[in-house]
């Protein structure tokens, strides 16, 4: 027999603790639609967005290296994915909505611009007298807005669940309603799956750097071995000195993983049932965070994440690729303001209703790594066919 909708929430109410979000009892989506009726309203959600021509752009968008310096490095889609795999793992192990939290991880980086930080950074110079940029309120006005896929709507008509989800702290709902992306009600902590997102996606994002920088001889083991938190690791997965290279890697990192993974279930199951919560809601007026690592961990990412700033992130190389990056984004901007009928035919129909710089702005951020690169070449390369 085939599991219909109905039995699916049956199943969320009776399996996931308490204070998890449930999709049955979802506030719902801004425009009126009918239920599915073999899918829960999250399970939708997280179809719309692996659906959307927005995730699959994230596959040409930089993590830390760009696109074009080799196919073996993370992007933003890689990433997305990684971290997904490691929300739902602790979203399911804390009885928490799985569901949910796909959605959340898989949309939340949907906002990123082309060239990784150094595209955001740049925008956000571009944008500080004109309403700014922040890449998880353009994530929402991506899904709310952007996406054009339905006829009856513009975006992708998420719940509200999965929307107020992408936000990482209260100030950015504040700030979103203050910019009129919708209506959110007054919380003091993220919902616990928005809390497991932020926190897998950190984990993720730190050891794939890891691989990637090892990849790319940017860092090197004999630095990590100073490195308390590695060396744990290390001595758990014991590699043979023999195994090959990427063998030995890949073991070290898969434990680092399970490590933090396994430290942040325990302390925050502690945290919970300290904090005595019972309700999705009040899990949300708590005026501290209860998915959490515990201190002596936090104490212990803090050196890597220290060294991989330093080591990674302020190599020459990768500097070197983060000011070209804001060369691109920068030339690109002033090209299109000064000359706006230079856009495509749909941003251009913005252009009275929300201003040059915000569709501009739009526009930029939506790129890939390669097509901002193509567009470079076609505005300054006077051979390149435009």
């Amino acid at each position: 027999m085939i599991r219909l909708r109905q039995e699916l929430e049956r199943e969320e109410k009776n399996l996931l603790s308490s204070y998890a979000a449930k999709s049955a009892d979802s506030k719902g989506r801004a425009y009126k639609e009918k239920e599915h009726p073999y899918r829960t309203a999250f399970q939708r959600d997280r179809d719309r967005i692996i659906h959307s021509s927005a995730f699959r752009r994230m596959e040409y968008k930089t993590q830390v290296f760009v696109n074009h310096e080799g196919d073996y490095y993370r992007t933003r889609l890689t990433h997305s994915l990684e971290a997904s795999q490691i929300a739902r793992v602790i979203a399911s192990a804390l009885r928490l909505n799985a569901d949910l939290v796909e959605t959340i991880t898989l949309a939340h980086d949907l906002g990123h611009t082309p060239f990784g930080h150094a595209g955001e950074d740049e925008l956000k110079s571009l944008m500080k007298d004109r309403g700014g940029f922040d890449h998880n309120l353009q994530s929402l006005r991506i899904v709310d807005f952007l996406e054009e896929n339905y006829p009856d709507f513009r975006g992708l008509n998420l719940t509200y669940e999965s929307r107020v989800g992408l936000f990482k702290h209260p100030e950015l709902a504040l700030e979103a309603q203050k910019r009129g992306m919708g209506k959110f009600e007054p919380f003091k902590s993220p919902m616990l799956e928005s809390q497991v997102v932020d926190l897998a996606d950190e984990i993720a994002y730190d050891n794939h750097d890891i691989d990637d920088g090892l990849t790319s001889g940017l860092i090197t083991e004999a630095e990590l071995d100073k490195i308390g938190l590695w060396r744990e690791a290390k001595k758990i997965a014991r590699p043979s000195v023999s195994t090959k290279p990427s063998v030995r890697r890949y073991q070290i990192i898969r434990t680092l993983i399970n490590l933090e993974v396994t430290d942040l279930l325990t302390q925050s199951q502690k945290n919970i049932k300290k904090s005595n919560i019972r309700t999705f809601k009040e899990a949300m007026d708590l005026d501290r965070f209860c998915i959490s690592f515990s201190a002596a961990l936090w104490k212990q990412r803090e050196e890597l994440r220290q060294f991989l700033k330093t080591r990674l992130y302020r190599h020459y190389r990768v500097v070197r690729m983060t000011d070209k990056a804001r060369r691109f984004i920068r030339a690109l901007f002033d090209v299109y303001l000064a000359q706006p009928e230079q856009l495509p035919p749909g941003s251009q129909k913005r252009l009275k209703s929300e201003g040059a710089h915000r569709v501009i702005c739009d526009y930029i951020a939506g790129m890939t790594d390669r097509y901002a690169q193509d567009e470079y070449k076609k505005f300054f390369e006077p051979f390149e066919r435009v």
